[in-house]
């Protein structure tokens, strides 16, 4: 019985003594990590991890953050200073290639609609005006008469001897001589510069006519005068919110000292020449037909086929230096450079040019002309188009 009793104290009694163990080690544990009551085994060991052992791995990082950038900043790799980079791209110019195709030289330039310039009927002898059959606003007929001019030459006096031998002087009529004065065009009178019986030289202006036409005028740079090896009868006119594509006729290019006397010399407008902005413009006019219905002011293009040429050596004329006659080229030589070479030039459409003698089909060249600006504005290929807008790389240009 004894033998019995005594195993169940001795494991009664070392429960009792782990009992007592776990609730030294409890409360223990709330000593050195805080906190209030256990919730559990779990709960002590998260609240220690967040008060004491996070903090540490965030110095920690810290510091290593902080020591790698002391060392990126003030102790940089020498591996990497002993060998910079090196640019490795390369700048080439940009080469063409000449091929055979065939260009039409249709010059095309801004242009607006007039009235027709007014003309002068103009005395052709030296007298006094003996009649004007016409008023301001009258129309005329091309050839019609509108007055006359009288011109009295007076004639010696003739002496006459009698059989007696008396003189007689013996008055003459004068000369008298009258020309009639008409109207150059048709139209209708503007304004008259005399009046009856008032005297008059050779080349003094009777009266002004504002023709009943209307003409389509454009201003000409210089420098497109190359392209115009000769000057066609007509020309095709497109306007903004007009007529459909017309053709005018009775061609004429005048620059303003041509027809600096007011006139209408080669049927130009003396103060067109400055259209341009440029006092050396010159004036590009040619009449509207009657049939076609036009007015003032409006705006288009007129555009002049002035040649073509078909199956011709063909270059870009960025890559000439001088559009007319003649002209260079630069190719690269056996040492790698830029050579000039000469040529001979044709007729342009203003993009490509044709090359008569110098360069053969094949030949390669440099796209550009050494030390141009490639950013010029005569040099972005702008173009003008039949409705008279002007389409550049970067889009229309209001």
């Amino acid at each position: 019985m004894l033998a019995t009793i005594e195993p169940r104290i001795f494991a009664r009694t070392a429960v009792i003594g782990f009992r007592h163990q776990s609730g030294l080690t409890a409360r223990a544990s709330r000593k050195i990590f805080g906190g209030g009551e256990p919730s559990g085994r779990e709960g002590n060991v998260m609240g220690g991890w967040r008060r004491i052992i996070l903090p540490i791995v965030r110095v920690v990082l810290v510091a290593a953050i902080a020591v790698a950038l002391v060392k990126i900043a003030f102790f940089p790799d020498a591996s990497a200073e002993s060998t910079p980079a090196e640019a490795s791209a390369s700048i080439e110019e940009p080469v063409v290639t000449a091929q055979v195709s065939s260009l039409e030289n249709a010059l095309t330039v801004p242009a607006s609609v007039r009235a027709d310039t007014a003309v002068d009927a103009k005395a052709t002898l030296q007298g006094t005006v003996s009649e004007l059959t016409v008023t301001v606003g009258q129309k005329v007929a091309a050839g019609e008469r509108i007055g006359a001019v009288r011109q009295e030459t007076p004639v010696d006096p003739v002496t006459r001897v009698a059989p007696d031998g008396t003189e007689t002087v013996v008055p003459q009529k004068p000369k008298v001589v009258a020309e009639a004065i008409v109207a150059p065009a048709a139209g209708t009178i503007s304004a008259l510069s005399v009046i009856q019986k008032q005297d008059v030289a050779v080349g003094d202006v009777v009266a002004t006519i504002t023709p009943d036409a209307f003409v389509v005028q454009g201003s000409l740079k210089p420098k497109d005068l190359y392209r115009l090896s000769s000057i066609p009868g007509e020309a095709s006119v497109s306007l903004k919110g007009g007529p459909g594509e017309f053709t005018c006729t009775s061609l004429r290019i005048a620059t303003p000292a041509a027809s600096g006397d007011g006139s209408a010399a080669n049927g130009a407008d003396p103060s067109a020449g400055a259209a341009g902005g440029d006092g050396a413009s010159t004036a590009l006019t040619c009449r509207v037909p009657v049939e076609v219905r036009v007015f003032s002011g409006l705006t288009g293009a007129l555009t002049i086929q002035a040649g073509s040429a078909e199956n011709v050596v063909t270059l870009p004329t960025t890559a000439v230096k001088g559009n007319a006659d003649s002209g260079s080229v630069w190719v690269q030589n056996a040492e790698g450079g830029a050579e000039e070479r000469p040529v001979k030039l044709g007729i342009t459409d203003g993009v490509q040019i044709q090359i008569v003698e110098g360069i053969a089909e094949g030949d390669t060249v440099y796209e550009f002309v050494p030390g141009t600006d490639v950013t010029d504005p005569e040099s972005t290929g702008c173009a003008l188009q039949p409705d008279g807008t002007e389409v550049c790389e970067d889009g229309l240009v209001p």
